[in-house]
């Protein structure tokens, strides 16, 4: 069903892209959007081992998208190192393919959204996260893409750098 890659001795390993996704902070989201133009909203995001949970408005051109096409790709760029002398980039990214939903049950949301501030704030005290989230709970919608296919890749000259790579 997905296009297997090209460049395969490029492609990263399951546990490398795991390792892209948990240390990134922003991605962008790739939805299916109004009159048929593709819609691409950068977000920030956590990702917990097989799902990935992004939050934003309860209404919205990403929340149409999402109510009128589940699927969508997300797409993480780890590093992208200019290399104007060799005309290229030293480059490490991911892109997951999945569907959407609109977290609706309280308790899933809360757990959801909690992940992302742990993520975001990993110093703060229960009790200011849980002052966060009461503040901004009513107006706050919670997605979760399940994860369907996930490919990871980077630019040759990383490969090379790492221990028993012939590229």
């Amino acid at each position: 069903m997905f296009r297997e890659m090209r460049r395969k001795k490029q492609l990263l390993s399951e546990e490398d892209a795991a390792a892209v996704l948990n240390r990134g902070t922003a991605g962008v989201l790739a939805l299916s959007g109004d009159d048929g133009y593709p819609y691409a909203v950068p977000l920030s995001y956590v990702y917990d081992g097989s799902k990935i949970y992004f939050h934003g408005a309860k209404a919205g051109h990403k929340v149409d998208a999402i109510r009128r096409c589940e699927k969508a790709s997300f797409c993480v760029v780890d590093q992208d190192q200019v290399v104007p002398e060799e005309y290229t980039s030293y480059f490490r990214s991911v892109i997951v393919f999945g569907a959407l939903r609109i977290v609706e049950d309280d308790a899933e949301k809360l757990e959801a959204i909690k992940k992302l501030a742990v993520k975001y704030a990993p110093e703060n005290s229960a009790q200011r996260l849980k002052s966060a989230i009461d503040r901004e709970w009513k107006p706050l919608c919670v997605m979760e893409m399940t994860v369907h296919h996930m490919t990871g890749k980077e630019a040759v000259e990383l490969m090379r750098k790492r221990p028993g790579q012939d590229v």
